[in-house]
C-alpha cells in the first residue's frame, strides 16, 4: 500500500529490535498490538527468535 499525502508520524519508538521469528519473518500483528496498548492479548510468542525484544518495547512504550 501507498501512504497518502497527509500522512504523518504521530510517535516513535526508538528499540534495540524486532520481534522475528527464528525464520527472521517481523511479527507485524505484535508490533500492533503493543502500539494500540494491547499488550494483554498478544497471543503466542513462543515462536520468537528473542522474546525479550518484545519485553523491551512493552517497558519502554511511550503510550501507555
Amino acid at each position: 500500500g501507498e501512504i497518502g499525502p497527509i500522512a504523518k508520524v504521530n510517535l516513535i519508538q526508538w528499540a534495540p529490535g524486532l520481534p522475528k521469528t527464528r525464520s527472521g519473518k517481523s511479527m507485524r500483528r505484535l508490533l500492533r498490538k503493543i502500539a494500540a496498548n494491547e499488550i494483554d492479548a498478544l497471543g503466542d510468542t513462543s515462536t520468537l527468535a528473542d522474546p525479550t525484544v518484545v519485553d523491551n518495547l512493552i517497558s519502554n512504550r511511550e503510550n501507555k
